[in-house]
Parts: C-alpha cells; structure tokens; sequence
C-alpha cells in the first residue's frame, strides 16, 4: 500500500470551515470602542429660556385676569341694558303725549291740564328712576351737533344761532353709565339764509345807477 493515501477527512469542506473552539480570533474594532465624547449642556443659556418662559406664561396669566375681571365688571355695569332700551319707549310715549297738548288747551280745559300735570309727574318719576340706575338724558336744545350722540334727521335756517346748532329735540337721548345708550334725534340749525352773491351784484346796479362813474358817458357813446 502507499504512503501517499489520502485521508478522506483532508477533503471534506465542512470540517474545514470548523474551527477549533480554542482558536484566538481578533476582535473587530468598533465605535463602541472609541471614547465617548458627551457634549456637556449650556446650562447658562437653558437658564435664560427657561426664565423668559416663565416670564412670558406669568404675563400671559395676568393679562387673562385682567381681561377677565373687566369683562366681569363691564357686565355688572351693563346688565340692564337691553331692559333699559325697552323702558325708552314709556318715556317716549310720555314726552309725546306731552308734546300732544298745547298751552292753549290746557288753559281751556281744567281736566286735560290736570291729566297733563299728571303724566308730567310721572315723566319726572321715571327720569328719577332712571338716575338712580345711572341712565342719563343726552344734552341737545342749544348745544353744539355732536355726531357721538346726537342724530340729525332734519336742518332748519334760524340766523339767531350758529351753524349745525341743535335747535329741538325730536326724541330724546340717553346713556347708560359712560356708554351711549340711544343718540338723540334733533334738528340742527344751518346758521340763517345765506345771501347769493350775484344777486347782491345786480341789485347794487340797479339802485343807483345814475350815481355810477362814467354811465352818462357810456349811455352817450
């Protein structure tokens, strides 16, 4: 027999791929293996936003307060107001059944001067009660027009008073604490009949003129 025979286990694959548990195999260098390098934090600055943040939600707080507390008292100033435009209307059918009875029949009549002293007691009731929750008639006949609180639905010539003066009160105004409550309707003066001035030139003309410079001299040519 040979020397040379060759054993089978030389050639088989597998075994070859095996290799023995007590080999010494290199480790692979990896990341994990380098130093870590941690960042540190800037605490100074984290700090600085940390106390605008805060800053900011305590400003934010108390202007919610704020709002909050205003709208609380404007509702407590303001409650009547719808109930207080409803009782407008008594006070208007009064001052309208006033307006209805003239001087000269109240004179005539003793039962109709009674019912107007009457319902003129009771206007005045009513515009003491209304004090009393600070509901306050607007100032018109004689002032100044003031598109705040007064209303224009009619302009009359008066050249006693100025112009865009209020000259009477149709229906009356009122406010409700510092807010208008209903403008006043009124009729504002336009400051008298303004002349036109082509007129004035030819009325001058005709009044004197013999008088003027010149005609005789003119009417000649």
């Amino acid at each position: 027999m040979s020397d040379q025979t060759e054993n089978p286990q030389d050639d088989d694959p597998e075994r070859e791929a095996e290799a023995p548990l007590d080999a010494h195999v290199d480790p692979v260098p990896t990341a994990l293996d380098e130093p870590l390098q941690i960042d540190e934090p800037d605490l100074a600055a984290q700090i600085i936003d940390l106390t605008d943040q805060l800053l900011r939600a305590k400003a934010e707080t108390e202007n919610t307060r704020r709002i909050a507390a205003r709208e609380k008292q404007d509702a407590s100033k303001y409650a009547l107001t719808n109930f207080a435009r409803d009782i407008l209307r008594v006070a208007d059918n009064l001052g309208f059944a006033m307006m209805s009875v003239s001087d000269e029949a109240r004179k005539s009549d003793q039962n109709l001067d009674n019912l107007f002293v009457g319902i003129d007691m009771t206007m005045k009731e009513l515009l003491s009660v209304f004090g009393a929750f600070n509901i306050k008639p607007v100032v018109t006949d004689g002032t100044p027009f003031d598109h705040n609180i007064h209303e224009a639905v009619q302009q009359v010539e008066n050249a006693e008073l100025p112009a865009n003066t209020v000259v009477k009160t149709l229906r009356g105004g009122y406010t409700l604490q510092d807010r208008l409550l209903r403008p006043a309707q009124v009729i504002v003066s336009t400051g008298g009949a303004k002349a036109d001035p082509i007129q004035i030139s030819a009325e001058t003309t005709y009044e004197a003129p013999a008088k003027t410079p010149g005609q005789n001299v003119d009417q000649e040519t």
